[in-house]
C-alpha cells in the first residue's frame, strides 16, 4: 500500500505497525499453607505396562499423586518430613513413570513433581523414559515431561551435595536394584539414541522439542526463547514479529557434554537441505546456532559457511545472487536470520558485499525478507558496515513505513544508536517521513506521531492536498487531541532515539505533552517504556529529565493506580530526591484511602511509607533522607 506525501485521505494513510509478537507464560500460585500429611499410597497392582499396551493410568493412582504434589507444595522447604515425602512419592513415581508421562494431567504433574526431584529418583525417571524414548518423545505430553527431566540438569549437576549421591548412584539398594546409570551416562546415552535418528527426532513435530532441550543442556546454555515459547499455535505474522534480545542462562557442564554437542550438531551437515527447508527441522537448527554461539564458536562459524555455501551454489535468482531466493523464503529466512546474528562482524561484511549490497530497498520492501534484512541490521557493530547499509536505505524510509515494514526503520535507526553514527541524519528523515520537518513548528510533535506510527496530518485530522504548503502546528489543537494507541515498534523507536548521544529534540517533545498525554503515555504497556528510557538514558540530563517529569504533577494517583503507571511511578520514586518524594507523597496523601483500596495503588502506597509520611513525617523524612544518602554512596562508587 503506497502512502503519497500529503494524502488527503485518513484510510489507509496511517503507517502500518507491521506485526506483533506476544509470549504470555502460565505461573502457578502456591497454595495456602495447611496441615502437613503424606497422602496414601495408591491401590496395588502397579505393573510397569509395555509400550504397546499404551499405559494406562487410574483414577485413583491420579488422585494419590495429585494429592502428593499438594501436600509437597505445602509441606515446609527443608526438614526430615519434607524429605520422607518426596522419597515416598517419587518412589511411587518410579513404578508409574511411563504411565503418568502419557497422561495429560499426570504428565503436567509429573513435571512439577520433578522439580522437587533428588537426583537419583530423577535417574530412575529418566532410565524408564529413556528406554521408551522413541514413544515418549514422539507423544504430545509425554515429551514435556522428558524436557522437564533434562530442565533439571542446571539444578542438579552444580548442586555438591546431589553430586556426592550420583558417585553412589551405581550401588544397589536394599540389594535388590539392579546398577543406575549416573545422569550423566543417561544424558550422553539419550543424546546417542537421538544421533542415531537424528533426522527423524528433528523432523517430528514433539521430537524436535527433545533435541532442542537437548542441544541446551549439552551446552550449559538455556535460552529464554525456547523456555518462554507459547504452547499454543500462533498466526504468520506473530510468528514473523521482530525478535526479541535474549540473556541465555549459562551453567556449568562437563567437558563430555561439550564434546557430545559438537557431535550432535555434527547431524545437521549430513542431510543440511533438509535443515533449511523443513518448517519443524529447522527449529532445531536455529537452537543449535544459539547454543554454540555461546559456547562452540569456531563450530558455530563452520556451520554458517556450511548453510550459507549450500544456498549461494543453488540456482541464481533474477536479481543476482541465489541467496536471495531464499531470503523469500518462509522457512530458511528463519534459518538465514539466525546465521546471520551469530556471525562475526568480518563475516558479516562478506555475506552483505556478496549478497545483500544493491539490494536492501528490495528486501526492505518483501514481505518475508524484510525480517532477514531487519536481523542483518541487527547484528551491525561497525562504521564499516553501517555506512553503506545507511547509504542505500535511507532514501527509501517513508516508502518502508508505508509498506508497512516498520521494523526495518526501526531496526536502522537501533543499528544508528549501538554504532554511535548517523543519528541527526536518520533523525532528520524520520521528522520528513512523518511530515513534522518543516514548518520548524511542527518539530515538537514528533513524539505523539513516532509513537502512533502516524504521520501529522493523519494524527491530527488535517486535509492538505499533495503539492500544498504544510501549516503552521497549533499548540492548542495538539493539546486538546488526547494522544493516539501507541504502538509498539512505535515505543521502540523512541526508547532508540532517547539513547541517542543528543535526544533534545525528543525530550522537548515530551516536555510540550499536557498532563493527561503523558500519563496516557505511562499507563500503555508500550508506551510506560519510553518513560523508562528517559529515566534510565545515559544521555538524558538531570534537568532534561525533570522538565518532561514535571508535567506528571498532579497525576500521581492515576499513575498508582494503573498496572503499568504504577511501575512508573515506583521507577521515579527510585531516582527522586528527597524533595521530589515530598512532594510526590504529599500529593498522593490527599487520596490516601482511593490509593490503599486499589489493587496496584496500595503497593505503591506501602513503597512510599504513605501512613507514615501522614502519621508520623519526621521519621519519614528521617527515613527518606537515610535512603537518598545510601543511593548517593552507591552512586559514588559505581561511578568511581
Amino acid at each position: 500500500m503506497a502512502l503519497g506525501p500529503r494524502s488527503s485521505h485518513k484510510t489507509g494513510s496511517r503507517f502500518p505497525a507491521g506485526s506483533k509478537r506476544g509470549r504470555g507464560a502460565k505461573g502457578s500460585g502456591r497454595p495456602a499453607s495447611g496441615r502437613h500429611r503424606q497422602p496414601s499410597a495408591p491401590p496395588e497392582g502397579r505393573s510397569e505396562p509395555a509400550v504397546d499396551a499404551h499405559p494406562h493410568l487410574s483414577p485413583e493412582a491420579l488422585g494419590y499423586f495429585r494429592r502428593a504434589l499438594t501436600a509437597l507444595k505445602e509441606a515446609p522447604e527443608t526438614g526430615e518430613e519434607r524429605e520422607l515425602m518426596v522419597h515416598n512419592v517419587l518412589k511411587e513415581v518410579e513404578a508409574q513413570a511411563l504411565a503418568l508421562a502419557t497422561n495429560r494431567t499426570g504428565s503436567e504433574m509429573l513435571q512439577e513433581l520433578l522439580g522437587f526431584s533428588p537426583l537419583k529418583p530423577l535417574c530412575r525417571v529418566l532410565a524408564v523414559l529413556r528406554s521408551n524414548l522413541r514413544f515418549v518423545a514422539c507423544h504430545r505430553c509425554g515429551v514435556h515431561v522428558l524436557e522437564s527431566a533434562l530442565l533439571q540438569l542446571p539444578r542438579l549437576l552444580g548442586n555438591p551435595v546431589e553430586e556426592e549421591e550420583e558417585e553412589e548412584v551405581e550401588e544397589e539398594e536394599d540389594g535388590k536394584d539392579p546398577p543406575l546409570d549416573t545422569l550423566k551416562e543417561l544424558v550422553l546415552g539419550l543424546a546417542s539414541e537421538v544421533c542415531d535418528d537424528f533426522l527423524f527426532y528433528c523432523g517430528d513435530t514433539h521430537g524436535s522439542f527433545v533435541v532442542r532441550t537437548l542441544l541446551q543442556v549439552l551446552g550449559g546454555t538455556l535460552l529464554e526463547s525456547e523456555r518462554a515459547r507459547p504452547r499454543g499455535s500462533q498466526s504468520p505474522e506473530a510468528r514473523r514479529a521482530p525478535t526479541r534480545e535474549y540473556k541465555p542462562a549459562a551453567f556449568e557442564v562437563p567437558e563430555s557434554f561439550l564434546n557430545c554437542l559438537q557431535d550432535l550438531s555434527s547431524c545437521f551437515l549430513k542431510d543440511i537441505a533438509v535443515f533449511i527447508t523443513d518448517k519443524i527441522s529447522s527449529f532445531c537448527f536455529q537452537v543449535a546456532l544459539q547454543v554454540l554461539h555461546h559456547k562452540l564458536p569456531r563450530f558455530c562459524a563452520h556451520l554458517c559457511d556450511a548453510v550459507i555455501g549450500y544456498l549461494s551454489n543453488r540456482s541464481s535468482s533474477a536479481d543476482g545472487s541465489p541467496l536471495l531466493l531464499f531470503l523469500r523464503d518462509q522457512t530458511s529466512s528463519r534459518l538465514l536470520e539466525q546465521v546471520l546474528l551469530v556471525l562475526e562482524p568480518p563475516r558479516l561484511q562478506s555475506l552483505f558485499e556478496d549478497h545483500f549490497q544493491g539490494r536492501l530497498q528490495t528486501l526492505a520492501a518483501h514481505p518475508i525478507a524484510n525480517f532477514p534484512l531487519q536481523r542483518l541490521l541487527d547484528a551491525i557493530t561497525t562504521p564499516e558496515l553501517l555506512s553503506p547499509v545507511f547509504e542505500e536505505l535511507s532514501p527509501a524510509l517513508e516508502a518502508v513505513l508505508a509498506q508497512g515494514h516498520p521494523g526495518v526503520v526501526i531496526a536502522l535507526v537501533g543499528a544508528c544508536r549501538r554504532v554511535g553514527t548517523h543519528q541527526a541524519q536518520v533523525l532528520q528523515l524520520l521528522l520528513e517521513a512523518f511530515h513534522c520537518a518543516e514548518p520548524f513548528s511542527r518539530q515538537v510533535a514528533c513524539v505523539p506521531l513516532f509513537a502512533t506510527l502516524m504521520a501529522y496530518e493523519v494524527y491530527y485530522g488535517l486535509a492538505e492536498e499533495e503539492g500544498s504548503v504544510p501549516t503552521e502546528h497549533e499548540v492548542d489543537m495538539a493539546a486538546a487531541r488526547a494522544l493516539g494507541e501507541v504502538t509498539v515498534l512505535g515505543s521502540l523507536l523512541l526508547q532508540h532515539l532517547l539513547h541517542f548521544s543528543t535526544p533534545g529534540l525528543v525530550l522537548q517533545s515530551l516536555a510540550a505533552m499536557t498532563g493527561p498525554q503523558l500519563l496516557t503515555l505511562a499507563q500503555s504497556p508500550a508506551g510506560s517504556h519510553v518513560l523508562d528510557a528517559v529515566l534510565t538514558s545515559p544521555s538524558v540530563t538531570r534537568k532534561q529529565r525533570r522538565r518532561v517529569l514535571k508535567t506528571l504533577k498532579g497525576q500521581y494517583v492515576a499513575l498508582a493506580c494503573s498496572r503499568h503507571g504504577s511501575r512508573v511511578l515506583d521507577a521515579i520514586w527510585g531516582g527522586a530526591t528527597l524533595g521530589a518524594r515530598k512532594e510526590i507523597a504529599a500529593e498522593l496523601g490527599e487520596r490516601d484511602q482511593e490509593l490503599i483500596k486499589d489493587p496496584f495503588g496500595h503497593h505503591v502506597a506501602r513503597n512510599v511509607a504513605l501512613t507514615t509520611f501522614l502519621k508520623r513525617r519526621e521519621a519519614w523524612e528521617q527515613q527518606q533522607g537515610a535512603v537518598a544518602k545510601r543511593r548517593r554512596i552507591l552512586n559514588s562508587i559505581l561511578e568511581d
